[in-house]
């Protein structure tokens, strides 16, 4: 960094090459969307998380249990389509085009302080991981998350001397912790830490608001601590045994196994059976230093490198803190990385360009960014399937229980207690488990006046109060452990 830029701050560039060049982000943010109803979209099923999320606001089912450590805030998100749609098909393509206008928006906020090549290879290359196209289109918070965290590093270098960057950083910081608490806290903390070493950013008014920010986006899940789960400090408690293996751990190897194609991976105790799938995250470390050391030669070093301390602090919990990894935790991480990442890749381009050999440094590039490509698209033909398998799955259990006479208003409780309730349009409750909002004695007295489905593996002995109901074999798509569904007799006696 220049001695001006360290009295000043970053100078942004000129604002006729500051305007220009939105088509190039557009086409970015088109494509994306474009690739996610293609590939992400069709046929495709609600899962597990997804279900409780939208059946908070609407759906197809009763409101399903939500445990501690979930937020509100990607069910409000989903709320204006939920409210008046059970179509998983409207959830979806609303979603894709909704993050596709939000990726669009969190380029646009950077365009004062990058040029807009890089944002467009930043977007491009963000755009382009399979876990991104994955979940653009699905109801989970952690894309949008990464989004929000985007636009509040793009607002920082602004926020001393504009009120509505100002303002837009309280919103951005207070949209992720409403999202997830934990990623607002770690996006807040190198935020605040910023507005110290830079003498244009250091405002009073600049660390006053990302704390308010803060404050108001946790406000609903700490008043839903008190209202629903006995204090802030009982749910804190219980979200940590839900959440489980926290501590300090080393699962990177956990993370870098599950680029393979595995949403969740817990425990992730597979084989690393396809080292290729990982091979780009190898490099970002490398793309990452390259690309501070070109924006620091093009005097740009001061945002770049913030994108680069914010995403390792929203990376680290993840990284060091939980044994078990999932893809979609470093998101916010990954979107803030690309900007490094693409400074480096143009300054690769640029050099094979005006090198003696360029066709051949040239091709080269590209063959490599292509071969990323395919390996990215060729692993999320995986998740999209089972995405797939789910819909098919779920939705033949439904249909079996419909045929037994388990019919809104119902309940269902056992193994996939609540997809099975979602897709059929039952209650789901569980007396165990994460759940616990009901007793066994309180699932016999609901068979008495609703019809009630015990779902347990095939073969296995259903609990005391239903061992004396006819049992039924539900049917199961490819790749699924067979169900067995044990129906209150209520349901299934002749009416009168």
């Amino acid at each position: 960094m220049t001695t001006s830029e360290a009295r000043t701050g970053p100078h942004p560039p000129a604002p006729a090459r500051a305007r220009s060049g939105g088509w190039l982000l557009a086409a970015v943010a088109a494509v994306f969307t474009l690739a996610q109803l293609a590939l992400a979209v069709p046929g495709t099923g609600l899962g597990w998380d997804e279900a409780v999320y939208v059946s908070q606001v609407g759906g197809n089912a009763p409101p399903a249990f939500f445990s501690a450590p979930r937020a509100r805030g990607v069910t409000y998100l989903v709320a204006p389509v939920a409210a008046f749609t059970a179509s998983t098909t409207a959830i979806r393509v609303y979603l894709a085009l909704l993050s596709g206008a939000a990726l669009l928006g969190a380029l646009w906020v950077w365009r004062p302080l990058l040029p807009v090549r890089v944002l467009a290879v930043a977007g491009a290359l963000f755009a382009g991981l399979w876990v991104t196209v994955f979940y653009g289109p699905r109801v989970m918070p952690n894309l949008w998350c990464a989004f929000g965290a985007l636009v509040a590093v793009g607002l920082l270098p602004r926020a001393a001397r504009d009120r509505r960057a100002l303002a837009g950083l309280a919103a951005a910081v207070a949209a992720v912790t409403l999202l997830r608490p934990a990623d607002g806290l770690w996006l807040a903390l190198p935020l605040l830490a910023a507005a110290l070493p830079v003498p244009a950013w250091r405002r009073p008014r600049v660390p006053a608001v990302i704390t308010a920010g803060l404050f108001l986006g946790a406000v609903p899940w700490v008043v839903e601590a008190y209202t629903s789960y006995g204090g802030l400090a009982v749910r804190l408690h219980r979200a940590g045994e839900i959440q489980g293996s926290m501590g300090w751990y080393f699962s990177v190897d956990d993370h870098v196994r599950a680029l393979a194609g595995r949403t969740l991976c817990r425990p992730c105790d597979i084989a690393w059976a396809h080292p290729w799938t990982a091979f780009w995250w190898f490099l970002l470390p490398c793309a990452v230093l390259g690309g501070l050391a070109a924006a620091r030669r093009a005097g740009r070093l001061a945002p770049v490198l913030l994108a680069t301390v914010t995403a390792a602090s929203l990376a680290a919990p993840y990284l060091f803190t939980l044994g078990y990894a999932a893809p979609r935790f470093l998101l916010p991480a990954y979107a803030l990385l690309a900007l490094p990442a693409a400074e480096c890749a143009l300054l690769l381009w640029t050099a094979a360009r005006r090198s003696a050999r360029r066709r051949l440094a040239t091709g080269l590039l590209a063959v490599l960014l292509a071969a990323h490509l395919a390996v990215q698209y060729a692993v999320l033909i995986g998740p999209v399937g089972h995405s797939r398998s789910v819909r098919t799955q779920f939705t033949g259990i439904a249909t079996a229980l419909h045929g037994l006479g388990v019919r809104p208003p119902c309940l269902v409780t056992g193994r996939e207690y609540v997809p099975i309730g979602y897709f059929t349009g039952c209650s789901s409750r569980q007396p165990h488990g994460h759940d616990g909002s009901i007793t066994e004695a309180g699932l016999a007295a609901a068979a008495r006046t609703v019809p009630l489905a015990v779902v347990v593996p095939a073969g296995r002995t259903p609990p005391a109060y239903a061992r004396g109901w006819p049992a039924t074999r539900l049917p199961t798509t490819p790749g699924w452990a067979p169900l067995d569904a044990y129906v209150s007799p209520a349901t299934t006696a002749p009416a009168g």
